[in-house]
């Protein structure tokens, strides 16, 4: 009897382990509390409380718990996720202590916010729209941390009125300078105001007056935008008025993009081109409009592969290449190519200007489909590049060699012939192609044919009018001319 209840009480015993062991496997999480969110409070704490550790059974309780067996199948995980870059920060100039009222002096405060957005990972700095904000000559200088700094430009952004308030201790050549960046854009719907009427008016260089008279001008005034040996960098959607010199000026810098920009200055302020380019390389001109009183683009020595796409010029001087060789000094520009301009009213459509005594070569440039409205000189190149018309001529030049025109029409000024090549004796321009010119006097009748001097170049097709005044061939005096040469 002993020996059959010891066999019966040890048959329960198994049965009850096995059935506690199947238990456990299948029942062994206890369910969330109600609204709870699954294992974050263990032991069934109460919600929003914290536990740093996991609940220790009681003293008396010497059940043990059962680890979980590892799965039966591998479940495939959630496609990867692409990594997003992060926002950048915004830096607002007003949180810096700018006021924004269009009187108070408000450049310590950008300078402080360039600090901060410069050794960010990514930046924007904010000019916000509600303001108009004043700041005295400054650079904005890198290297920046992340190489990314933007400027969003949506209010207001102007230096001092003129020259008597300009401080003496500041620069009186250049405004705003960004030096040494990689990567920046500046952008925005805002305006950039030069206050430049008092600048124009001061005593120096002679410029057109009203009712045909001629005033003196500025000698050193500031350049309103200046980037200086920057790369990769991109200027679009501002509104830029009323520069006391050079709206915006490039020198040193290659990867340029300048897109969708508004440039407006009265057609009388002098010096004021839209935009110039000089020792940079490959810079893209796109989408713009500029309205002012000297060149709408002027490019400068030692600029390559330049594209300008879809720009408008309204008066001053039209798109000009040059002046080169000022002072006997060499000068290389080459691959500018203009597509799909409009010039209107200006003293100048194309235009190649280089100074007597310079050297080096212009080449590789193009200017196709453009269209004059009573432009004064449509289509000039002028080796005889004098300010004051008492230079000497020299027997050296600028080598202008590889220049090509096509498709460009509309209407002229009578009181100039439409197309005029004035080379140098001794350095002709060569190589230039002339296809489907057709220039029509804006008034009034016909002027002399095109003038020619030392030109040498090709007529693809009828122009209008003729430009039967090109020589044929290459003059033997430019072969093997050292002074002629660039990289």
């Amino acid at each position: 009897m002993g020996v059959a209840i010891r066999l019966l009480f040890a048959l329960l015993m198994a049965v009850a382990l096995f059935g506690y062991g199947v238990s456990g496997r299948s029942h062994f999480h206890k369910k969330p509390p109600h609204g709870g969110g699954g294992g974050r409070h263990r032991g069934g704490g109460k919600k929003g409380s914290v536990v740093s550790s996991p609940a220790v059974p009681p003293a008396d309780d010497n059940t043990q718990p059962v680890t979980p067996p590892p799965p039966t199948s591998i479940v495939p995980s959630d496609p990867a996720t692409p990594v997003e870059p992060a926002e950048p920060c915004v830096f607002d100039v007003r949180a810096y202590g700018a006021v924004g009222d269009g009187t108070t002096d408000d450049t310590q405060a950008f300078r402080e916010v360039w600090r901060a957005a410069c050794g960010a990972e990514s930046a924007v700095l904010l000019v916000p729209s509600d303001g108009t904000f004043t700041i005295t000559t400054t650079t904005f200088s890198g290297p920046c941390k992340s190489g990314l700094v933007f400027q969003q430009v949506d209010g207001v952004l102007m230096p001092p009125d003129g020259p008597d308030c300009w401080p003496p201790s500041d620069n009186r050549r250049q405004w705003l300078v960004f030096s040494n960046l990689d990567g920046m854009t500046l952008r925005g719907a805002g305006t950039i105001e030069g206050n430049g009427e008092d600048w124009w008016n001061l005593p120096c260089k002679p410029h057109r007056g009203p009712n045909g008279s001629t005033l003196r001008g500025p000698c050193d005034s500031p350049t309103l935008m200046r980037f200086f040996m920057s790369h990769n960098l991109v200027v679009e959607g501002l509104r830029v008025e009323n520069s006391p010199e050079f709206h915006f000026r490039f020198d040193g810098c290659s990867d340029v993009r300048v897109d969708g920009l508004y440039i407006s200055s009265p057609a009388d302020s002098p010096n004021t081109d839209g935009i110039h380019v000089e020792n940079t390389e490959r810079v893209a001109i796109y989408n713009s409009r500029i309205s002012n009183g000297d060149d709408c683009i002027s490019i400068g020595t030692g600029s390559y592969d330049v594209d300008i796409q879809n720009v408008t010029c309204d008066h001053g001087h039209g798109i000009s290449i040059g002046s080169l060789g000022v002072h006997n000094s060499q000068a290389c520009v080459a691959n500018v190519k203009v597509r799909n301009a409009v010039i209107r009213n200006s003293d100048n459509g194309v235009r190649i200007k280089t100074w007597q005594g310079g050297m080096g070569a212009v080449s590789g440039i193009t200017f196709d489909t453009v269209l004059m409205e009573n432009v004064r000189n449509c289509i000039i190149v002028d080796q005889y590049y004098c300010l004051d018309k008492r230079c000497m001529n020299q027997s050296t030049a600028v080598h202008v060699t590889d220049v090509s025109y096509a498709n460009i029409r509309g209407s002229y000024d009578v009181r100039s012939a439409p197309i005029h090549f004035a080379c140098s004796d001794t350095v002709p321009c060569t190589n230039i192609t002339m296809s489907e010119v057709e220039l029509l006097p804006f008034s009034g009748e016909l002027v002399d044919d095109p003038f020619c001097w030392s030109a040498y170049g090709l007529q693809q097709t009828p122009t209008i009018p003729p430009i039967s005044c090109l020589q044929e061939g290459l003059p033997e005096s430019l072969l093997d001319n050292p002074d002629l040469k660039c990289r």
